[in-house]
């Protein structure tokens, strides 16, 4: 077996650049900390998306901070920031900008300009995205995919970096528009926001009933963001972790040969190769931001439930039995490490 302290060797300007990542993320976690208690695992995951160049969907109930973390995550990385509040009434031009009639006052002569929207921004916060109909959610397909917006026939490109972050509140479900699967897998991680600790929630109140106002320091500017964005796809990713990675996927999808009996009985569609070049990018952002220049399978694993979650339908009988896609998730990851370990005691009876 290759050693791993040397199988992540690297030129040497790569490795400066994941020191100076990972004293980026430091920097970057001890201002968001001004500002935000707990969700370190939240936080976690939003800056490996952010590095990964995807776009994320948090789900919490209202009061959670989100709002708040993703406007200091904006401000910590010195990038603009609009929020976007979705409602019934939306319509798609309120989003990408419209043309309008201009007339030059000195010839007369009328032309049309456009009229940037909201969405001409580094961060976008798409509050409560499933709250306006399907056309208005369609206008960010083009946007998230493409990073421009067609107007009256002309492209606009966006800014770079460029990143969506859509909120969603799982309580009310009564006039929402539920985002269909082609939408969410344009989403590289479906985020979970929990309640806080008994402990979080005391330093909460300590912040927030007072005239405390964090000063925030901005670490990154949008070109350094960018070229740390190409680090992430040089990281060399060896050939068993990218096997593992898609037989996590490929597990998923009943009907298939790797498919367990489970599977077949509680999934009515599993993840596409999509999800699996999710899970690499990941993996390397994660990585670096951990100090490493090389990919392994605990970095798959800490990003499987976010970027699997919400590719996995379950059938009825499964959320009639209180099956999640959570818990789908956690007997494939058991389900490969454990075939894993038996392929290695085969091939090295003393290694395990």
């Amino acid at each position: 077996m290759t050693d791993s302290s040397t199988a992540g060797a690297a030129p040497e300007s790569d490795l400066e650049a994941v020191e100076r990542i990972r004293a980026a993320y430091a920097q970057i976690r001890s201002e968001i900390g001004k500002a935000i208690v707990g969700q370190e695992q939240v936080l976690d995951l939003m800056l490996i998306s952010v590095f990964a160049r995807g776009h994320c969907l948090l789900i919490g109930v209202p009061g959670l901070a989100k709002t708040l973390m993703i406007s200091t995550l904006a401000r910590t990385m010195n990038l603009s920031f609009n929020r976007i509040q979705f409602t019934p009434d939306l319509m798609p031009s309120d989003i990408t900008g419209t043309e309008v009639i201009q007339e030059d006052r000195a010839t007369g002569a009328r032309s049309f300009k456009f009229l940037r929207g909201p969405i001409f921004a580094n961060v976008i916060l798409a509050d409560e995205i499933n709250r306006t109909p399907p056309k208005t959610q369609a206008a960010l397909l083009e946007a998230m995919q493409e990073h421009q917006v067609t107007a009256g026939g002309v492209k606009h490109v966006l800014e770079e970096p460029f990143f969506v972050l859509a909120t969603q509140n799982p309580i009310e479900q009564e006039g929402t528009y539920p985002l269909p699967e082609a939408q969410l897998d344009r989403f590289m991680f479906d985020i979970r926001v929990d309640y806080p600790d008994a402990d979080e929630e005391l330093r909460i109140m300590q912040l927030t009933t007072t005239e405390h106002q964090a000063d925030l320091e901005a670490v990154l500017a949008g070109p350094e963001i960018l070229a740390l964005q190409n680090l992430v796809r040089r990281v060399p990713v060896a050939e068993p972790i990218l096997r593992y990675a898609i037989e996590l996927t490929r597990m998923t999808r009943p009907g298939t040969p790797e498919a367990p009996d489970y599977v077949n009985d509680w999934v009515s569609w599993g993840a596409g190769p999509r999800a699996t070049q999710y899970l690499i990018l990941g993996g390397k952002a994660r990585a670096l931001l951990q100090g490493r220049f090389f990919v392994n399978t605990e970095d798959i694993r800490a990003v499987a439930h976010p970027v699997l979650r919400h590719r996995i339908v379950t059938t009825f009988s499964a959320e009639a039995e209180g099956i999640r896609p959570d818990t789908i998730v956690d007997r494939l990851i058991a389900a490969v490490d454990a075939a894993g370990r038996a392929a290695l005691k085969e091939r090295l009876p003393d290694a395990v």
